[in-house]
This record gives structure tokens, C-alpha cells and sequence, in this order.
């Protein structure tokens, strides 16, 4: 008797499927990232050449602009896993990665009220946590209705 192992047939395209859209989606929001650290490193060079000296008064430390770069780079990283997550276990992927972003990013602001730094220093703080969310969140929101349809 012979048997025949019909899930080969059927799960090897529906994997390169599944493979395709999850490196669309990853190449996509690197793609994003990279745009969003561009967008967040420009404004902060902006805001720092219009006299916000980023100084927290928790330590007197200054925020470098490399750090701008390095915290949006990670931050984008793990707003891409988020992403992937909610194409590969949601029903509703788009629509609960929206949900999820825009709250992760109204709770980044809290630190920055809280600062105790200047109002200069806080206003240019909170402008800089909205950029890479207006960067980050349209992209990959569009990236997976377009992955899911």
C-alpha cells in the first residue's frame, strides 16, 4: 500500500507565500526605519541649529543627535516585529497594528512631559517621538493590507 503526502503539495506554496509577504513586510519598514532615522536625525539637527539644547535636567546631560538616530532605528526595528506578529497571528492586522502603534507612541510621550527639561527641550522632545510614528505607522499599516488582501 502506498501512501500519499498531500500537505507537500499543498503547504509548499502556500509557505513561499507566507515567506514572500513576511520579507515584503521586513524589507518595507527597514525601508521606513531608514526614512523615519533620516526624518528624526534632520529634525533634531533643526530643532538643536534653532537653539533647543535637548540638555535633561536629570544628570545635565545632553542628548546627542546620534542618539536620536539610534533610539528611532531601534524602536522602528521592534514597531516591524510588531508588525510581523499581527500579520501572521491577527485576523485584522492593519487595524490592530494602528491600534497598538498610536498607543505605544502616546505612552513614549509621558517621559518627555515628565523630563522636568525646559519647554523648548519638552516641545521638540514630543515632535521628535511624532515623527518616526508619522513615518512608521502609515507605511507598515499599508504595507499589511496590501500583505492580508
Amino acid at each position: 500500500m502506498s501512501s500519499t503526502n498531500d500537505t507537500g503539495v499543498v503547504a509548499g506554496p502556500a509557505r513561499t507565500t507566507h515567506t514572500r509577504r513576511f520579507r515584503g513586510l521586513v524589507g518595507t519598514g527597514l525601508v521606513a526605519a531608514l526614512a523615519a532615522v533620516v526624518a528624526t536625525t534632520l529634525a533634531a539637527a533643526l530643532a538643536q541649529g534653532a537653539g533647543v539644547d535637548f540638555e535633561i535636567p536629570d544628570g545635565g546631560e545632553t542628548i546627542p543627535l546620534s542618539g536620536f538616530a539610534v533610539v528611532t532605528g531601534f524602536f522602528s526595528v521592534v514597531g516591524i516585529v510588531i508588525a510581523a506578529a499581527f500579520r501572521r497571528w491577527s485576523a485584522q492586522p492593519a487595524r490592530r497594528f494602528v491600534w497598538t502603534a498610536v498607543s505605544l507612541t502616546a505612552i513614549s510621550l509621558v517621559p518627555a512631559l515628565i523630563s522636568g527639561a525646559n519647554t523648548a527641550t519638552i516641545a521638540a522632545l514630543l515632535g521628535l517621538h511624532l515623527v518616526p510614528a508619522a513615518v512608521m505607522i502609515p507605511i507598515l499599516a499599508r504595507s499589511l493590507r496590501t500583505r492580508t488582501d
